[in-house]
């Protein structure tokens, strides 16, 4: 057995060094590199954070053209219509699109004809006031007598990331600012679509690290190409306070991240990519100016109400999953693999916001592309396999096997022959051969056979 272990104690040491190689290659993870924590969320993020326009178009009739063209060419400019309604932004959640965003962000398609006709005509007397120079009170006499509406066009839009711009649907409201808890969950048809996932406010905590994301309106500018207007900002920030109030009783959270309107309904993001809240108004203005650091938040467990009642599932989609690994790849410098993930959520949403640029990055760095032992699994369980087997068989051969000993009563035992006895030599006949001291071994001989002959004579003699 000794002899044996020294052979294959040492070869089944290798072969389990090797099984152990395999299995440390097979669990090495791309990493990220220098991308830090800040750069992942605005990643994960942007494909996520839309932009929302609700708006209601009031159609105008004048009738007293003829005695003040002035007017008419004013309205005539206007197309004879008041439009009135804003932007705000929002928060995908669920990959058949349901977003969550700010009540008065689509405050227009709740309000009734009366409430909208009386704010669009609020708005032409404005006009006719500042182009004329005269007091609002005058103005608006004058076209109550010479205006009347037409008609009422409503229109919600949810423009994602990608371009697409789609009819939005109202599922669940509460209410605007100061008149309760300001949150809406839209729907707009889609599939496959990237979503962020909803966290605790419970766990929030004061100078806790935070990220609103959203279209702020003071980052939009006409210098800006047109497919700016796509790309949502983030800005990073802590939580200033976490138990403050409305008048009404529904809870805030404060931040001082920057904001502005435009950023209402937009996410705010924790450490974990979560949504922890929605961004819904900022502090009051000093001296007629926005004073930054003192915005606040809807927390995302009323929220979480909202979308309940709306009967709203929050689950990422195979887009976030394919993404979020490709991602990891092309961080890690694995572009030939992380390709193959981008190209994956090309196929199944063709309109991800990121998913092109990532394409032809990855293909571009394709020469310098790394090694993913995760490739070759399936080899290195079959090398794993072959070298477990044959350590199993020379242990068996090394332990078990061992040569067998003869049963003691199958033992033949061979016979020993009976010892010759040495021929006898007289001793007078040695002794007449030695007399002179020298002794003749032809003589022995010959003296030896005379013995016989006379040992087997009287042997014959003898009487029966």
């Amino acid at each position: 057995m000794k002899k044996r272990a020294l052979f294959t104690v040492p070869i089944s040491l290798v072969l389990i060094a090797v099984m152990v190689a395999s299995l440390f290659l097979l669990n090495i993870k791309p990493a990220a590199g220098n991308i830090s924590q800040a750069q992942k969320l605005a990643e994960y993020s942007k494909p996520a954070v839309v932009r929302i326009i609700d708006y209601a178009v009031v159609g105008w009739q004048f009738n007293n053209a003829a005695n003040d063209p002035e007017v008419a060419a004013i309205l005539d400019k206007l197309n004879y219509q008041s439009i009135i309604g804003g932007s705000g932004s929002g928060a995908i959640i669920s990959s058949d699109g349901y977003i969550v965003t700010n009540a008065h962000v689509v405050e227009q398609s709740k309000m009734d004809d009366a409430g909208i006709t009386s704010a669009a005509f609020k708005q032409l007397v404005t006009i006719m006031a500042d182009h004329y120079k005269i007091d609002y009170e005058v103005a608006y006499k004058y076209m109550v007598k010479h205006t009347q509406y037409t008609g009422i066009k409503k229109v919600l839009k949810v423009i994602l990331p990608g371009g697409d711009i789609l009819d939005g649907e109202i599922k669940s409201y509460g209410a605007p600012i100061n008149e309760g808890k300001d949150v809406a969950v839209l729907k707009v048809e889609g599939k496959n679509l990237p979503t962020l996932p909803l966290g605790n406010s419970d766990n929030i905590q004061n100078q806790e690290n935070i990220w609103v994301s959203g279209y702020p309106a003071a980052g939009d500018s006409e210098l800006l190409s047109p497919d700016s207007s796509l790309v949502s900002s983030m800005n990073a920030g802590q939580i200033s306070a976490t138990s403050k109030k409305t008048e009404q009783g529904s809870p805030v959270i404060q931040l001082n991240a920057a904001a502005t309107h435009g950023n209402s309904g937009g996410p705010v993001i924790n450490e974990k990519g979560q949504i922890v809240g929605l961004l819904t108004f900022r502090g009051d203005t000093v001296n007629g100016q926005e004073v930054q650091g003192f915005n606040f938040a809807v927390p995302v467990n009323t929220v979480k109400e909202f979308v309940n009642q709306a009967g709203v599932k929050n689950t990422n989609s195979d887009t976030d999953k394919l993404y979020k690994e490709g991602l990891a790849l092309y961080w890690g410098g694995y572009y030939k693999h992380a390709l193959d993930k981008f190209e994956a959520v090309q196929r199944i949403y063709p309109n991800h916001s990121e998913i092109k640029q990532y394409i032809a990055n990855s293909e571009k760095k394709m020469g310098s592309s790394k090694t993913l032992w995760s490739d070759y699994t399936t080899l290195f369980y079959i090398v794993d396999g072959v070298s477990g087997l044959l350590i199993i068989i020379l242990l068996v051969f090394t332990f078990v096997f061992r040569p067998k000993k003869p049963n003691a009563a199958e033992t033949v035992v061979a016979p020993v022959p009976a010892p010759v006895p040495p021929p006898v030599v007289p001793e007078n006949t040695l002794a007449d051969l030695n007399k002179d001291g020298k002794i003749d071994v032809q003589d022995i001989l010959l003296a030896l056979q005379e013995h016989q002959k006379k040992q087997k004579k009287d042997e014959e003699e003898k009487p029966e």
